[in-house]
């Protein structure tokens, strides 16, 4: 095992989080009962902010960024996990409030750890990532309100092309449902469709004001744009149907009203990955694990080396990132 090896790590630098490589050793890591040694993490919409500086993902300084990790116990103090286990942490406030994933190794608590299943290895992994977990709890979610069904009336998922839409449409469409994909890249439109995308729906349709009842089209949808984008998913979904939303892409607000929830039964559920128990997170990876096509998932990922890190922060913030990144922590 090295004597140091290096992480990305925030530190605050005249009362800003400012970001930057740093050797690290074993003796520096959190005093958690499980040592990871980390082979990949991936790159989110939050990373971006944190490792950029311009959000302040991190509360605590100085933090390790990285809100995934995938790799393999080396030493452990709990009885649930041994040297050797394969394993995956996702959220837990990784990044946030505890160290996360940029890091060659890593100490976590054993409640945070999830097996990883047997079909995927640790790229594949983090291939799917926060991004592509959150949309499985998201299509259990719809699923478990019984409004969508196979065959029947369009699943709109926003934001199609990214990381958390991409794997959402994969699993809709394996599932039967009939998915519409909310996209502003007309050239996605191919990797879209060999995902299982029936239609399509540009997001500028779904950026303009529109009364707070309008057509109703939708059974259901997956939204991690927020802002008006959620409105009018609502305002156009059926009596009642529901949109699980998980994330603010496109804006924190809800500039809405309360119409489509008292007049059609519309219902909105609120998707929380950070903390999601650990039945919810092992029932969402053995969906992935049966539904998600491993053609489809390698299409849907690409990966780069940690040292790119500022450089893909930047991009995944200007939305020049198609579905995934995965980080090798190695390299």
């Amino acid at each position: 095992m090295a004597d140091t090896f290096t992480a990305f790590v925030i530190e605050d630098a005249d009362g800003k989080p400012k970001g930057g490589f740093k050797p690290l050793s074993l003796e520096d890591l959190p005093d958690h009962d499980v040592l990871v040694e980390v082979a990949y993490s991936t790159l989110n919409y939050k990373d971006g902010l944190a490792v950029s500086g311009k959000g302040r993902i991190a509360r605590k300084l100085p933090m390790v960024a990285g809100i995934d990790l995938a790799g393999t116990v080396v030493e452990s103090r709990s009885a649930d996990w041994k040297a050797g286990d394969r394993v995956i942490v996702n959220g837990w406030g990784l990044s946030e409030t505890q160290w996360g994933g940029y890091s060659r190794f890593q100490r976590v608590k054993p409640e945070w750890l999830t097996r990883l299943p047997d079909v995927f290895s640790p790229e594949e992994a983090m291939g799917i990532g926060t991004a592509g977990y959150t949309a499985a709890l998201c299509v259990d979610a719809l699923e478990t309100w019984g409004t969508i069904q196979p065959g029947g009336k369009e699943v709109l998922v926003t934001g199609a092309a990214g990381g958390v839409g991409s794997v959402a449409v994969a699993l809709l469409a394996k599932a039967g449902y009939p998915v519409t994909a909310s996209t502003g890249r007309p050239e996605t439109h191919e990797y879209l469709s060999g995902l299982g995308a029936t239609g399509f729906i540009d997001r500028a349709a779904l950026l303009e004001k529109g009364p707070p009842l309008q057509k109703e089209r939708w059974a259901g949808g997956v939204d991690s744009v927020g802002g008006i984008t959620l409105v009018n998913a609502l305002s156009q979904t059926v009596w009642g149907g529901a949109v699980a939303a998980c994330g603010l892409a496109g804006s924190a607000d809800l500039p809405g009203t309360v119409l489509p929830h008292i007049l059609r039964s519309v219902t909105l559920i609120g998707v929380d990955s950070v903390a999601a128990p650990a039945a919810r997170r092992e029932r969402a990876w053995a969906r992935l694990a049966r539904d998600l096509d491993k053609d489809h998932l390698k299409a849907m990922y690409t990966v780069e080396p940690m040292s790119k890190l500022p450089e893909l922060a930047g991009r995944i913030l200007a939305g020049q990132v198609r579905g995934r990144v995965v980080i090798d922590v190695t390299a």
